[in-house]
């Protein structure tokens, strides 16, 4: 079923040949700001993990993780949805210390998604993570790392309008900080969705804090993972999208748990049996290093930068016939 949307008057930003020079320049850049506001190095990951280890992310646990065996080493393998738990092994593998960390290009299959202008069942994004101190496990360094991702993006969109002129998308630096259960009580009537929008429009630049556990309306503002970020030191970075008109996620980030806080958040979300997992047994162990870190969609980013109305004009997919149809009626190119 086809869920598009197409703003009236739309008409691509820019032409094909000039989108993928546009897309190559925002991903170059990014990287590089990235990479320099919060001191991360360059490294590869996998595109599938093996299907017992733990480190695959459930996201919000009803997605199905697209598998397939390995009959030479007799192994189920998955592809990864993210590389949440994978990247927090990695900086104690490769040896990362405090203040350090990794970025890296992560492609991922979402069957289950559910499509639309911002979704696709392929992700693209950098995936980041950093070795952090016991005493930074605090809302203010949260907040300040936030603004130096802001920072970053805001950098690169600032360059990319030098670059191609006829681009004209204004970020604004300034963050507003709000939590779930502030936002659910200045709009206890409304969906979160909708709670998301009504924030972004006012003040465009937004990171909404603490998601995964439940508010005083007895639900969660949305679905978290109990093992990878602390519900009560993570949030998204939401920017608000001209062309659609809605709050635009780019981020969903975080101070991850440590010892109790994976404990706790096991339990609340009924969980327990990852225990025996072995990346959750050494996270219990106090054996793996503190860290933070998050997603930030490749596509999302082109989108928002470049100012299209569909994802499929910034990246390869697949979409159902109505989609496609909608699309080609209203001259938009679906790569």
């Amino acid at each position: 079923m086809s869920r598009v949307i197409i703003p009236a008057g739309y008409r691509a930003p820019l032409s094909v040949y000039e989108l993928q020079r546009a897309i190559e320049f925002i991903k170059s850049n990014f990287q590089v700001n990235l990479g320099n506001a919060l001191n991360l190095r360059r490294v590869s990951a996998p595109l599938f993990v093996e299907a017992s280890s733990g480190l695959n992310d459930n996201l919000n646990g009803y997605e199905r993780p697209v598998g397939f065996d390995i009959p030479d080493i007799g192994k189920q393998a998955q592809v990864v949805q993210s590389l949440a738990k994978w990247k927090r092994l990695a900086l104690k593998r490769y040896e990362f210390n405090v203040g350090k960390g990794l970025f890296t290009d992560m492609d991922a299959i979402r069957r289950d998604e559910v499509l639309d202008n911002l979704h696709s069942v392929y992700v693209d994004q950098w995936d980041w993570e950093k070795v952090i101190a016991r005493e930074d496990r605090n809302e203010a360094y949260l907040r300040r790392t936030v603004r130096d991702i802001v920072g970053a993006v805001c950098e690169t969109n600032d360059a990319l309008g030098i670059a191609f002129p006829s681009l004209h998308t204004k970020l604004d630096r300034e963050v507003f900080f709000i939590t779930t259960q502030e936002l659910e009580d200045r709009w206890p009537d409304r969906t979160p969705k909708e709670r998301e929008n009504l924030i972004a429009a006012e003040h465009h630049t937004v990171f909404l804090m603490q998601i995964g556990g439940r508010l005083r309306s007895g639900k969660p503002h949305d679905g978290r993972a109990p093992d990878y970020d602390d519900w009560s030191l993570n949030g998204d970075i939401l920017m608000w999208n001209p062309v659609l008109e809605c709050a635009f996620e780019i981020s969903s980030m975080g101070i991850r748990v440590d010892e109790q806080s994976l404990d706790r958040q096991l339990r609340e979300s009924g969980c327990d049996d990852r225990r025996s997992l072995p990346f959750h047994r050494m996270l219990l162990a106090g054996e793996l290093p503190l860290t933070m870190g998050g997603g930030i969609g490749q596509s999302r980013l082109c989108m928002l930068m470049i100012g299209t109305c569909h994802i499929g004009e910034v990246q390869s997919s697949l979409w159902d016939e109505q989609t496609m149809r909608a699309c080609a009626d209203a001259g938009i190119l679906l790569l």
